[in-house]
């Protein structure tokens, strides 16, 4: 059993984690117009900033696992971070090129500490699993939020320009660093599987089941948080409205992200929780339908609950399916890395259909076949097994 000393920088440095690993991506969409007249450089180049950190998220999940296991998992988050907080500086440094090489850094760094952070949680405090997911998901989400809402502010109100704006986030970097230092050197209270390379995933039908959810969970979210603004102006709202509803539907997430890993662990299944979101969601699309501004801030409401609670709901299925702490590992790292793929080519693929059609009612019926993926392989990946 951990001191309250220790057990409070654990949960202090988890706090600090979740809030490095997802500032460095949502604090660079709003500057995009800044970094693109500063540098010279296209939309679709500067729009590829976003895709290149999810691509490098794709990739080195695969490995992110075997660097755990080869550093031990304390250590290698505490090199994720130092990663993470290099590639934050040296991407404001120079041109173009620099630009895109911190970029790929930041990636390398988040997905690495991105991967471990539930197989540690599963090894040195599996009586708090729920919470300790609750609290990473949920500052995760709250920080993207801020970040988003103030990278401008920093950059035009401060005077700090493109590049101390997306410098600001290294101080939680560093602080995260020094109060996760203790953890490079903690033994796990269990290590089911020590020493053992783990099942391998990528032939289990269960692992994929659960890979596919997360999946469609990314699609969900990332679909809408490129295009939703859009889609609601179509509609006749402002354009700052339409902002305001898509920072409302994240900030909304936040009663979704926090409570549904405490209450997921406390079941035998999950499946009927999938199904009570899965329907959750087909309602919030379908109001999207609406024209009615008060109707389709109901449709965020539902849509953003949801949103928050898919993806604590797959953070926590990575933990319940798995019985060794290395195959925990090894279904975050397959999970993740296809989640992002799948997060990548999502809204491309729907941008393209969107110019073929010409309709964006076809969003959400895109969103709503998504949906339909979401509980096919949630329910099947929600029922008592292990991988």
């Amino acid at each position: 059993m951990k001191k309250s000393s220790d057990q409070f920088l654990l949960f202090l440095g988890i706090i600090l984690i979740s809030i490095n690993l997802r500032t460095s991506i949502a604090s660079v969409g709003p500057l995009i117009p800044f970094i693109r007249e500063d540098l010279d450089i296209s939309n679709g180049l500067a729009g590829s900033l976003t895709t290149l950190t999810l691509i490098t998220f794709a990739i080195f999940s695969i490995f992110s696992p075997k660097i755990g296991k080869r550093l031990g998992n304390g250590r290698a988050i505490f090199l994720g971070i130092l990663l993470l907080s290099i590639g934050v500086v040296v991407r404001v440094l120079g041109g173009v090129e620099i630009l895109f090489i911190g970029t790929a850094l930041t990636g390398v760094g988040i997905v690495i500490a991105n991967v471990l952070m539930i197989p540690f949680f599963k090894a040195h405090l599996p009586e708090k699993l729920g919470l300790l997911t609750a609290i990473l998901s949920t500052g995760m989400s709250l920080f993207a939020a801020i970040a988003s809402g103030i990278s401008v502010p920093l950059a035009v109100d401060l005077g700090w320009g493109w590049r101390g704006s997306l410098a600001f986030w290294v101080v939680f970097m560093l602080l995260a660093l020094a109060v996760w230092f203790p953890q490079t050197k903690a033994k796990p209270i269990r290590n089911k599987g020590e020493g053992q390379a783990g099942k391998n995933v990528w032939k289990s039908r269960l692992a994929w089941q659960v890979t596919l959810f997360m999946g469609a969970q990314s699609v969900m979210y990332f679909t809408m948080v490129t295009w939703l603004p859009d889609m609601l102006i179509s509609k006749g709202m402002s354009p700052v409205k339409a902002g305001i509803a898509l920072s409302y539907m994240q900030l909304i997430s936040l009663i979704g992200t926090f409570f549904a890993p405490s209450f997921l662990m406390k079941l035998r299944q999950q499946h009927m929780v999938i199904l009570g979101v899965s329907l959750g969601y087909l309602l919030g699309y379908l109001l999207l339908f609406s024209s009615q501004e008060w109707v389709l801030f109901v449709a965020m409401t539902i849509i953003g609950i949801g949103s928050g609670a898919s993806l604590s709901i797959a953070y926590t299925l990575i933990s319940l399916r798995t019985a060794e702490d290395q195959t925990t590992s090894n279904l975050s790292g397959m999970v993740q890395s296809a989640g992002y793929v799948l997060a990548a080519l999502g809204p491309m693929l729907f941008g393209i259909s969107l110019d073929l059609v010409g309709n964006w009612d076809f969003l959400i019926w895109f969103l709503l076949a998504m949906t339909i993926q979401f509980l096919f392989f949630g329910w099947s990946a929600g029922k008592d097994q292990k991988i």
